[in-house]
């Protein structure tokens, strides 16, 4: 029995491993090939290696054990309570808290608010720093929750869901042309951010729930998707907050 999960851990860390290859290979490349120069504290480069190994074992473990069968289950749970208030709430509650908590999201804000002010945009007064980075969260954050609600009514009414992409990505355009230049960047790489380590996971069971308890509904063709809405809605909140904020 011992034996048995000695032999399964050796496999998942293999398989981290043979993940993690392209990287390894693109740094030693540059790093021996190009820069011809030798690792620096090879030792602690090395030990780092192994540290990532176990993590990303650890975390993909994770997600198959816990994050994605309890959204899976809190999915179904609701659909088969068929309240319609409680699913909805719960989609906006779970797409707001996983970007609120997302790591990501916390340091692109703090380094935004940073720049912002070194540019003269913001005052350098730390309670203005901190408001700031508070309110960049909270926008994209709310920007989640609402586009986790608006992929669930996609799944619950069979919606087309590249009507809804072009939709939006039309909306992108005309708020790009009216938003100050300075958070246009800003706006455009918080879409990337709500696309990270414990948004997608969630989000992505909570679909997958959902179009597997609905009848007439593929989880294939009905249940991904969401992740796409958790991108464009926090573009287009983002650039309304520079609005608010550089009006």
């Amino acid at each position: 029995m011992l034996k048995n999960h000695f032999l399964l851990l050796i496999k998942k860390l293999k398989v981290s491993l043979l993940d993690l290859m392209p990287i390894i290979v693109v740094v030693v490349f540059f790093q021996t090939v190009v820069i011809q120069q030798p690792f620096p504290q090879i030792g602690e480069v090395l030990i780092g290696v192994l540290f990532v190994v176990f993590g990303l074992m650890l975390f993909i473990e994770g997600l198959e054990m816990g994050l994605f069968p309890i959204g899976e289950a809190l999915a179904y749970a609701l659909a088969k309570k068929g309240s319609l208030f409680w699913l909805l709430i719960f989609a906006f509650a779970l797409g707001f808290s996983t970007t609120i908590a997302e790591p990501a999201l916390l340091a692109i804000a703090k380094e935004a608010a940073l720049i912002s002010s070194d540019a003269g945009l913001i005052s350098q007064d730390p309670d203005t720093l901190n408001n700031y980075a508070l309110g960049l969260r909270l926008s994209v954050a709310f920007s989640v929750g609402i586009a986790i609600v608006i992929g669930v009514l996609r799944i619950l009414k069979g919606w087309p869901l590249y009507y809804l992409i072009i939709g939006g990505y039309i909306l992108v355009m005309l708020m790009t042309a009216i938003a100050p230049k300075e958070i246009i960047g800003l706006a455009y790489d918080a879409g990337g951010v709500t696309t990270s380590t414990i948004t997608v996971p969630l989000v992505t069971a909570l679909g997958v729930g959902l179009a597997n308890v609905i009848k007439g509904r593929s989880p294939l063709l009905d249940g991904f998707g969401l992740i796409a809405f958790a991108s464009l809605l926090p573009m287009i909140f983002v650039m309304a907050y520079g609005l608010f904020w550089f009006k």
